[in-house]
């Protein structure tokens, strides 16, 4: 294994000339089947392991781009925010925490933004990163998703959101527990321009957000097995004592249970949200035959 660290990949390294082309594992074993899969493998593969088809978790970039015409899109610009509002300060300062999660994901946040095409339909496309801090949601973040979803408004598109989230950022305190409200009117004004709002939940969706703006679209998207709740399990099971079902929480569990529209394998979520932006927006399916296309536009 020294080998390997010492040698092998200081070797590639510099055979590439960027240490950040190649990951710290370039091996990823699969939670489900226990595999080892390659990492180039499983980007290829949109980041669903091959063996067991369990979604990991997506990069944003990787996620806008395979949401996107041909990868293209313009990145929405996100207004500047204080980064540690309340100067606060747990085991280490807040601002060292921001600081370090911005160097891991080279994001100021963690919610990615842009406007772009999805077959040739106009769309708007957020998506909010786990990897920043639990997805949390405080100040920067409610700024970015009420920024994307007015430029929506502004051009008149379809608002897609990839939400992935452990909820409120504590260190943000009532700060972040007002972006809820807040995100909320910015859902309004999206209903008020008359637009879609598609949310797709992917592992984990939790907290404050799921209640929130997670749960205000017009339609709700889970990716396989995804996690989606309020509270944790054992919280729910200890207060209410009682043992809860198997599987409860998960995207078909709660499709079951009329929460969730529809659960979408990640190889097919780009067409599934073609044919719901193109229905929503009265958009004929040039796949569709022309009898079709002409009961669609009356």
């Amino acid at each position: 294994m020294n080998w390997i660290k010492n040698f092998v990949r200081p070797k590639i390294r510099s055979i590439l000339g960027d240490k950040r082309e190649v990951p710290e594992n370039m091996w990823v074993k699969d939670p489900d089947s226990g595999q080892m899969v390659f990492y180039k493998d499983l980007e290829a593969n949109q980041f669903v392991m091959p063996p067991s088809n369990y979604h990991m978790r997506m990069p944003p970039e990787d996620r806008l781009k395979a949401t996107f015409d041909n990868g293209a899109y313009d990145r929405i610009a996100m207004p500047q925010v204080p980064a540690d509002p309340l100067k606060f300060r747990d085991e280490r300062k807040y601002a060292d925490r921001i600081k370090e999660a911005r160097s891991k994901t080279n994001a100021e946040d963690c919610i990615q933004a842009g406007h772009g095409t999805l077959d040739d339909v106009p769309v708007t496309v957020a998506v909010q990163d786990f990897a920043f801090m639990g997805g949390s949601l405080g100040l920067a973040a409610g700024e970015a998703i009420i920024t994307a979803m007015r430029a929506a408004v502004a051009r008149k598109t379809p608002f897609i959101f990839f939400v992935s989230s452990g909820g409120a950022r504590m260190q943000e305190g009532v700060l972040s527990l007002m972006q809820l409200p807040r995100t909320t009117v910015a859902v309004q004004d999206l209903r008020a321009a008359g637009l879609p709002y598609i949310v797709v939940l992917t592992h984990p969706t939790t907290g404050g957000v799921t209640a929130s703006y997670a749960m205000l679209g017009d339609v709700h998207i889970a990716e396989p097995g995804a996690l989606i709740g309020f509270a944790g399990q054992r919280v729910i099971e200890q207060t209410i004592r009682e043992k809860l079902p198997e599987g409860f929480q998960r995207a078909e569990y709660l499709q079951e249970h009329g929460m969730v529209d529809m659960v979408v394998h990640r190889h097919e979520m780009r067409d599934t949200l073609s044919r719901i932006v193109r229905i929503l927006m009265r958009v004929p399916d040039r796949s569709l035959p022309e009898t079709a296309l002409v009961a669609l536009a009356d």
